[in-house]
C-alpha cells in the first residue's frame, strides 16, 4: 500500500465518523460560558488583540500567529510557580517511595494498618498523595480559557480565526476542509514538531520516571508501558483543531517539556 493511501483513507474515515457521530451544538450553558472562564477568555482575547496590533508593523502576515505564541508563553510564565510546586511534590514522592514499598510489604494483609502507616509516612515527609495533583488542577481554568480563545469558543475572538499565519487561516483545520492541499505543508510541519515534543517528553520525562518508580517500589505492579504513549494524544488533537490552537499546543507542550527538565535539574532532591 502506498504512503498516500493511508492518510487519505484515514481522512475519509474521520469525515465519515463526523457524519455518523456529529457533535451536538447547544445554546445553553457550556464550559466556556461559565462566568470565571468567560471572563478570563475576554481578558486573554483583549491581550491577544493588543499583541497582534503591536506585532503587525514588524511581522505583517505572521502577527496574529506570533501573538498566539507570545500570549501562550506569557501565560506559562505566570504559571511557573505552580510548575515548581508540582516538581517539588514529584521529588517528595520519589523520596518516600521506598518507605511506602516497605509498608506495603509489611502490612499487605492489614489494609487499615497500611493506610494509617502510609498517612503517617506522608506526614513525616511533609507531603501528601494529592500534592502533585493540586498545581495541575489549579492551572486547568487558565489553560481552558486560553484554549477556548484559540478555538473561538463561545464566539470569543472569532475574528482571530479569519487572520492568516504563513498563508493559512488560523481557523483552518488539517482534516476539516476542502483546501487540504493548501494547508497540509504548514500543518505537517507543526504537527511533526508536536510529535517530536511528545517523543522527547516520553523519552526524557516519562520513561526515566517510570524506571525510578519501579526501582523504588520493587514488588509492586509495574505501570503499563503503553501509558507512556499517551503523550502522543496531543498529535491526534492537533489534526482536528484550528491552526491557532495547533500553535498553542506546540508552544505549550514545548514550554512544559523545557520547564519540567530545567526544574528537575535545579530543584534539590
Amino acid at each position: 500500500m502506498s504512503s498516500r493511501v493511508c492518510p487519505r483513507a484515514f481522512a475519509r474515515a474521520v469525515r465519515a465518523a463526523r457524519r455518523l457521530f456529529p457533535v451536538p451544538r447547544t445554546k445553553g450553558l457550556t464550559l466556556y460560558s461559565f462566568g470565571p472562564i468567560a471572563a478570563a477568555m475576554s481578558l486573554l482575547s483583549t491581550l491577544l488583540s493588543g499583541l497582534a496590533a503591536w506585532l503587525t508593523p514588524f511581522t505583517a502576515g505572521l502577527s496574529f500567529g506570533l501573538a498566539v505564541v507570545l500570549l501562550t508563553v506569557a501565560v506559562r510564565l505566570v504559571l511557573v510557580p505552580l510548575g515548581v510546586a508540582q516538581v517539588r511534590a514529584e521529588k517528595a514522592r520519589a523520596r518516600i517511595a521506598p518507605r511506602l514499598a516497605e509498608l506495603t510489604a509489611q502490612h499487605r494483609k492489614d489494609p487499615k494498618r497500611l493506610v494509617a502507616e502510609q498517612r503517617k509516612a506522608y506526614e513525616e515527609a511533609g507531603t501528601s498523595p494529592a500534592a502533585g495533583c493540586m498545581p495541575g488542577l489549579l492551572q486547568m481554568p487558565v489553560v481552558i480559557a486560553l484554549y477556548g480563545v484559540f478555538i473561538g469558543a463561545g464566539g470569543v475572538d472569532e475574528p482571530l480565526l479569519t487572520h492568516t499565519f504563513a498563508g493559512v487561516e488560523l481557523g483552518a483545520t488539517m482534516l476539516g476542509g476542502a483546501d487540504g492541499l493548501l494547508v497540509a505543508p504548514v500543518f505537517a510541519v507543526l504537527v511533526g514538531l508536536i510529535a517530536l515534543v511528545a517523543w522527547a517528553n516520553r523519552r526524557y520525562l516519562m520513561l526515566p520516571m517510570m524506571r525510578a518508580g519501579a526501582a523504588a517500589a520493587e514488588g509492586r505492579p509495574p505501570v503499563p508501558h503503553v501509558l507512556t504513549y499517551l503523550q502522543f494524544g496531543t498529535v491526534v488533537v492537533a489534526l482536528f483543531v484550528p491552526l491557532a490552537a495547533v500553535l498553542y499546543l506546540l508552544t505549550s507542550t514545548s514550554w512544559a517539556l523545557g520547564e519540567r527538565l530545567v526544574l528537575r535539574r535545579i530543584l534539590p532532591d
